[in-house]
């Protein structure tokens, strides 16, 4: 990557601004992406001649562009992060009786991309396709974990940003910041009622080889449940086993 620094700048943009809630100024796309003003300057300019940037000039901020929207659309359409985890999830569900499913980031949201629903087991919100706020869930909460703490605070600039699903979860950066912590510190990610009333569930981040969040893989079970320390151990072994296949690397099991 190092041979190639205008394409490591070139994507570390992209990647910032496919995490933000809306078009941002060029200074903070320069603080962000650590570029000096300048060299931000002309590559976003080179950007928006492609398409893949929109300058709002009247904001004075820069958005992703369509030909961003339609490499995305690509990425759907094939869906490749979506394939490889199928059978993992169903191994997973298997294994533990419960339902489970994958989601990726997307701004301040998680976007769920499949679902393995376990028999016997209530439906779930958490349908492919359906997005929640990043904060409340389990998945999204894995993945926060594994972000920089800048990235964090780019997604959720302030308290506005902070909506109540059934009256319980983080409602400020600080609060956030306090469940990341704890969230790294145990090694995988929990929520309880705070998307469902009566359920619960776990989660872990799966990496890429950068160690970069791709996506959360979190179990869903009914509270109380006395295997939720089991279901964790499920859930890191099964993202541990993702990344490998993801990064080839030798997976990442306790």
């Amino acid at each position: 990557m190092s041979q190639v620094p205008a394409a490591t700048r070139t994507l570390r943009v992209l990647r910032f601004l496919a995490s933000q809630p809306g078009p941002v100024p060029l200074d903070r796309i320069s603080r962000a992406c650590d570029l000096p003003r300048s060299s931000a300057y002309h590559l976003i300019t080179a950007m928006v001649a492609e398409g893949f940037v929109v300058h709002l000039a009247e904001e004075r901020r820069y958005g992703l562009g369509v030909a961003a929207f339609e490499v995305g659309s690509g990425f759907a359409r094939h869906a490749p992060l979506a394939r490889i985890a199928r059978r993992g999830l169903a191994e997973l569900v298997d294994a533990t009786g419960q339902s489970a499913q994958l989601a990726v980031l997307h701004g301040g949201d998680v976007l769920y991309i499949l679902q393995e629903r376990a028999p016997g087991r209530p439906p779930l919100v958490t349908d492919v396709g359906v997005r929640l706020p990043a904060y409340l869930t389990a998945s999204g909460r894995a993945m926060l974990a594994a972000l920089p703490p800048a990235q964090v605070r780019a997604l959720f600039p302030d308290r506005s940003l902070f909506v109540e699903r059934n009256g319980i979860g983080p409602q400020s950066l600080s609060a956030l910041r306090t469940l990341l912590s704890e969230t790294r510190s145990r090694g995988h990610a929990t929520e309880d009622g705070e998307v469902t009333p009566g359920l619960a569930s776990v989660a872990a981040a799966v990496l890429d080889h950068n160690d970069y969040p791709v996506a959360g893989l979190a179990l869903t079970f009914s509270t109380p449940d006395p295997r939720t320390s089991e279901h964790a151990a499920a859930v890191r072994r099964a993202a541990a086993t993702l990344t490998a296949r993801l990064t080839g690397r030798g997976s990442r099991t306790e």
